[in-house]
C-alpha cells in the first residue's frame, strides 16, 4: 500500500515479484602455484591466455614447471588462471643506479618491481630532451624533467628488447609527472627505491646533434637473485598473512588446483623434477575441500623408472601420498607423466607432468559440454604432447583403474587421451558416492552456486512465504541444469527435488533462527564399462 493516500484517485504500486535469479558459477578456473622467472609474489593474478603470464611472469623458464604446466593448460583448451608465484625468502630484486661515480653513490635508484634474477637484465637510459616527449597538463618545470626508458632483454644472450618510455617526468612531489608514482602505475619492469636525489639524474647519452644515441646503464651485478631453493613450507605459505597456497584467500573462486613440480633438473636428459611432499598435498587437499575445488595430483616422473616397475611404483605412489578419506572426493591423480618438446632447449623431448594438461582438458569439456560430462575419452586428446613417459595395454590399466588412478593412453588412431574419470575416493573397495570425477564436480558446482545465489534469504522473515521464493528460485536453478542434461531421469519429478517447507524447517529451527533446504538430483555417471554381448542365433531346424 503507499505510504499515504492523500488525494482521491488511483495509486500505482509496484510489487516485487520474488524472483532471484541463480546463475551459475564458473566451472574451471585454475589455480596454480609454484615458481616463476618474475612477477608479484604471493599475488594471485587472473591471466586469460599464455601472453598475460609471459607479460606478468617471464613466460617459459628452464627452472620453473609451473610455467610449461601453464602453458599446457592453454594450449589445451584453458581459459581463466590463477598464477601465484612463490619465490624464496632470499630472493633479493635488482637494482640500476642512474647517477655518478661519487663515494658513496648519487643518483635516482630504480628496483626491479619483483624479485629474482630476471631483473639482472634490466637496463635504463636517461635523457634531458623533455621537448619531445608527450606533452602534460601542467608540463614540469623544464629544468627539472627528464626522460626515462627502461630495456628488458627478453633471453640472455639475445638482442631483444622490450622497452619502456616514460616522458617529462621530475622528481618533484605534487607534479603530474611525479616519477615514483608513473612507475607504480605505468611499469612492468622497474620502481623508485630509496631516496630521491635532490636534482634529476645526468642525461647517459652518447655523441651529439642528430648521432646521438643512449648510453644503457645495465642493473648492478649480481644484485637480482632467485634466492635458495623452493621448499614445502614456502609452497605452503602461511594462513594469517596469506602466503604461498593461502594466498588464494585473495581469490574469489577457483575450480581446479594444480602445484607443479618444485625444482626442475636438466643436467640430465630426461629431467628430474622435486616433487611436492605428501604433507603438501595432503594441506593442499584440505583447502580444495574449503574452497569447493578440486586438486589435480601429479605423479612422480620416477614411478615411471624402470620401466618395467612403473605400474607397482605408481601403486605403491598413490599409498605413499596417503590422500584418503572423504577429503580424497576433490582430488583426482593422472598417470603417467606426458614427453613434449621444450622449446628453451632447441625443441628436444622431455619429460612434463601432466596437471597442466588436465585442467586443460576439464575446461575444454566443460565449455562444450558441461560440467557434468567427464573429462575423458576419445574427445579428451592431449594436445602438444608427442609421447607418453609409458605406453599402457589394457591389463597394466586394469590394475591402476579399481585404485582410482586415472590413466593417460595412446591409442593407434586416436592418439594420446585421458582415459579415466575417477577420484582418489573412486577406488572399487571404498563404494564412494563421489566415486567418478563429475559427479563430484557436479555437487561441488551445484554448491557453489546455491551458496552464492542464496545470500539474499539471510535476515529474510523465516515463515512460508519465504519458503516458498526459495524454492521457486532454486527450482529453477536445477530445472535450468536438467533441460541442459545435467541429471538422470525423464522428468523433473526423477531428476531433482527442492524441499523448503514445514517438513524441512520446523518451529524449533525457527526459533534458532535456521532455514533449512533439502535439494536432491541424479547424477549422470559415465559409462565406463561398455559390455557389448554378441551370440550367434540358431538357424530353423526343419521338422
Amino acid at each position: 500500500m503507499p505510504a499515504a493516500l492523500s488525494y482521491p484517485g488511483v495509486y500505482i504500486q509496484e510489487v516485487p515479484s520474488g524472483v532471484r535469479t541463480i546463475t551459475g558459477v564458473a566451472t574451471s578456473v585454475t589455480a596454480f602455484v609454484g615458481r616463476a622467472a618474475a612477477g608479484p609474489v604471493d599475488d594471485p593474478q587472473m591471466l586469460t591466455g599464455f601472453a598475460d603470464f609471459e607479460r606478468k611472469f617471464g613466460g617459459l623458464d628452464l627452472a620453473c614447471p609451473m610455467a610449461y604446466a601453464v602453458r599446457d593448460f592453454y594450449a589445451n583448451g584453458g581459459s581463466l588462471a590463477l598464477v601465484v608465484r612463490v619465490a624464496s625468502k632470499t630472493a633479493r630484486a635488482a637494482t640500476i643506479l642512474l647517477g655518478n661515480d661519487a663515494t658513496p653513490p648519487v643518483g635516482l635508484r630504480l628496483e626491479a618491481s619483483s624479485p629474482g634474477a630476471w631483473g639482472n637484465r634490466l637496463s635504463a637510459t636517461v635523457d634531458h630532451d623533455t621537448d619531445l616527449a608527450m606533452p602534460v597538463t601542467t608540463p614540469p618545470t623544464p629544468s627539472k624533467s627528464f626522460n626515462l626508458v627502461v630495456r628488458y632483454r627478453r633471453r640472455p644472450g639475445r638482442d631483444e628488447f622490450a622497452l619502456e618510455r616514460f616522458g617529462s617526468v621530475s622528481l618533484i612531489p605534487g607534479d603530474p609527472r611525479y616519477l615514483p608514482q608513473v612507475l607504480e602505475r605505468e611499469s612492468v619492469y622497474v620502481r623508485v627505491k630509496g631516496d630521491l636525489p635532490p636534482d634529476r639524474p645526468p642525461e647517459f647519452v652518447i655523441g651529439t646533434g642528430p648521432l646521438r644515441k643512449p648510453k644503457w646503464v645495465d642493473a648492478d651485478a649480481g644484485s637480482g637473485d632467485d634466492g635458495g631453493a623452493l621448499t614445502d613450507a614456502q609452497v605452503l605459505g602461511e594462513r594469517d598473512p596469506k602466503t604461498g597456497l593461502y594466498a588464494l584467500d585473495h581469490a574469489d573462486l577457483f575450480n581446479l588446483l594444480c602445484i607443479p613440480p618444485l625444482a626442475r633438473d636438466t643436467s640430465v636428459v630426461p629431467s628430474t623434477y622435486v616433487m611436492p611432499s605428501a604433507a603438501v598435498y595432503s594441506a593442499a587437499l584440505d583447502y580444495c575441500v574449503e574452497r569447493r575445488a578440486v586438486l589435480i595430483v601429479d605423479p612422480d616422473p620416477a614411478w615411471a623408472t624402470p620401466v618395467e616397475e612403473s605400474i607397482r611404483n605408481a601403486m605403491q605412489g598413490r599409498n605413499a601420498l596417503n590422500l584418503s578419506g572423504p577429503s580424497a572426493r576433490n582430488a583426482a591423480l593422472y598417470f603417467p607423466c606426458v614427453r613434449e618438446a621444450d622449446p628453451l632447449r632447441e625443441g628436444r623431448l622431455d619429460t612434463f607432468v601432466p596437471s597442466g594438461i588436465i585442467a586443460g582438458v576439464i575446461a575444454r569439456t566443460d565449455a562444450s559440454r558441461g560440467v557434468w560430462k567427464a573429462p575423458a575419452g576419445l574427445d579428451a586428446s592431449l594436445n602438444g604432447v608427442q609421447g607418453l613417459q609409458i605406453n599402457m595395454n589394457d591389463l597394466e590399466n586394469g590394475q591402476l583403474n579399481p585404485l582410482g588412478i586415472n590413466c593417460l593412453r595412446t591409442f593407434s588412431v586416436n592418439g594420446r587421451i585421458v582415459w579415466g574419470a575417477r577420484t582418489l575416493r573412486g577406488a572399487d573397495e571404498s563404494a564412494d558416492e563421489y566415486k567418478y570425477l563429475p559427479v563430484r564436480r557436479l555437487a561441488l558446482f551445484i554448491e557453489e552456486s546455491l551458496y552464492r545465489g542464496t545470500q539474499w534469504v539471510v535476515f529474510e522473515p523465516n515463515d512460508e512465504p519465504l519458503w516458498a521464493q526459495v524454492r521457486l528460485n532454486v527450482g529453477a536453478f536445477m530445472q535450468g541444469l536438467f533441460r541442459q542434461g545435467a541429471f538422470q531421469g525423464a522428468s523433473p519429478r526423477d531428476a531433482y527435488f527442492v524441499r523448503c517447507d514445514a517438513q524441512t524447517t520446523t518451529q524449533h529451527d525457527i526459533d534458532l533462527g535456521i532455514l533449512n533446504v533439502s535439494v536432491g538430483f541424479a547424477p549422470l555417471k559415465p559409462a565406463e564399462f561398455v559390455v557389448i554381448q554378441i551370440q550367434q542365433m540358431a538357424g530353423q531346424i526343419a521338422t
